[in-house]
């Protein structure tokens, strides 16, 4: 969700001004950034009790209520998890602004007003090998170092913000190496993406390449941007994937943002994506920008028979099953478009999966679901950026404007990795076959990136004795030395 809510301390003057704007108002500033904190509590209340079926309360309690300036208005946030409706709702003083609603193959939504969100049909599901067939049981690791940087990995530090860690999964050569759970969370547990599910995207998109019924260097098909003269008409599918169409950088770290406006207020996200002015040129400049990923997952839905019962069979189809993926939700929005900027949950072992399609070069099981150079593009910088196509890279360790920073301090240069708002990874070392999962929801720095980093470069360490890490010694700050890995026979 990438957001906070700290302009509220200066928009907030008293609860009567707000009150007031509530009533009368729904532009006044306060009263929109109330309305994305109702509408968020119900989607991760929603989402905790009937997708990931973990207490919602807690839900809330680790996910929205340390957001910077939710203090201002806690006084007044009242959520009701209805059961039998399978919706949550949220009122601030006393007022109903916030819906969320369950759907079966659907996941959980926003609600806007008396408008019901599209209800798909039942999703026919195809026969899923299982890549780690008989592991009822999380796999304990036999190596006494990685089981100290998994243990590392859930530690909690007096004095420091919560790591609050839901899973660690370690898989090399295809085999589970270690995992661990939070005591609430299993094996097959559906958890939140957020950003991760960008790279759920980025496969989708590439099977429409593969399959021939896209291109992706040819202009979008979007008609409100080939108007003459309009600079979005340059716009293609690479463009978006890389975060460099020319549409702008839409996530905040504090306040009302553009991202959470169109997840949150706008029934239409894709069409809200759609209506955005570029701010660059197309190709020239890196934005993180949700709304061409909004625009993609669009693309998706409408390139697989416009609605969402086409979508969900073309991806149930084309990569769910062929990766065994079991225990995946595809969320859609109110109107039946992907959620695919930020609202994918797949288990722990199902986001393995989806990172072993990467590590073998979009190759499951000897049949190709990637294009050829698919991922090989994915890890090729974007301009001057620490990123390629749905992928961050480790190549920069600097500063950047999310939270954080470039790069995964402590792993393997040659890493390639996914990351979510508060702290999901997904992260690929394709020299030691190795795919490493971590899952939390943690308010430290970039989602607890340097723990994040320290946790595969010392699992890559206990794997290849041999290995040097970026920079210096296994589980240490990254430099920009490559990476040197002898294999161990």
């Amino acid at each position: 969700m990438g957001w906070t809510l700290k302009r509220l301390a200066l928009e907030l003057a008293s609860a009567s001004t707000l009150t007031a704007g509530l009533a009368g108002c729904a532009d006044f500033p306060p009263v929109r950034a109330v309305r994305i904190a109702t509408a968020g509590t119900s989607e991760v209340m929603c989402n905790a009790a009937f997708v990931s079926r973990i207490d919602p309360q807690r839900a809330d309690a680790d996910e929205m209520r340390p957001a910077g300036g939710m203090g201002l208005i806690a006084w007044g946030l009242r959520s009701e998890v209805d059961a039998e409706r399978h919706e949550v709702r949220t009122t601030f003083a006393g007022r109903a602004l916030g819906r969320a609603v369950w759907r079966e193959g659907g996941g959980c939504t926003v609600a806007h007003g008396d408008v019901a969100p599209v209800v798909p049909a039942p999703i026919r599901r195809v026969e899923r090998p299982d890549p780690f067939p008989g592991l009822a049981a999380p796999v304990a690791p036999a190596d006494p170092r990685i089981a100290a940087a998994v243990e590392a990995a859930f530690a909690e530090e007096a004095g420091a913000a919560p790591r609050r860690t839901q899973a660690v999964l370690v898989v090399q050569h295809g085999r589970i190496l270690a995992e661990r759970y939070a005591p609430d969370i299993t094996p097959d547990t559906p958890l939140a993406g957020h950003s991760v599910s960008k790279s759920v995207v980025h496969a989708l998109v590439g099977v429409l390449v593969r399959q021939g019924r896209l291109d992706p260097n040819a202009p979008v098909a979007v008609p409100a941007w080939h108007s003459p003269g309009d600079p979005r008409a340059a716009i293609t599918p690479n463009l978006l994937l890389a975060n460099a169409s020319g549409l702008p950088w839409d996530e905040a770290s504090r306040g009302w943002d553009g991202a959470t406006r169109m997840w949150h207020v706008e029934p239409d996200p894709a069409a809200f994506a759609v209506s955005l002015p570029a701010e660059a040129a197309p190709g020239t400049h890196f934005a993180y920008s949700n709304a061409g990923w909004t625009v993609l997952s669009r693309l998706l839905r409408d390139l697989n028979g416009g609605d969402a019962d086409g979508f969900n069979a073309f991806a149930e189809r084309e990569l769910l099953a062929p990766l065994g993926m079991r225990h995946t939700v595809l969320t859609l929005d109110a109107t039946g478009t992907p959620m695919g900027a930020n609202l994918f949950f797949a288990s722990a072992r199902d986001w393995a999966r989806f990172g072993l399609l990467y590590l073998h070069d979009g190759v499951v099981d000897g049949q190709r679901l990637l294009p050829e150079g698919w991922v090989a593009e994915a890890r090729t910088p974007t301009l001057d950026a620490g990123y390629g196509r749905g992928f961050w890279l480790n190549h920069r360790h600097d500063r950047h404007p999310l939270p954080g920073r470039w790069g995964l301090p402590g792993a393997p240069a040659e890493a390639f990795f996914v990351r979510g708002y508060l702290g999901q990874f997904i992260v690929i070392v394709p020299s030691l076959d190795l795919v490493v999962v971590r899952l939390g929801v943690s308010y430290r720095p970039g989602g607890d990136v340097e723990t994040v980093g320290q946790l595969v470069g010392a699992v890559a360490a206990a794997v290849d004795a041999s290995l040097t890490v970026a920079g210096g010694a296994p589980g240490t700050a990254s430099g920009r030395s490559s990476v040197k890995v002898k294999l161990v026979p």
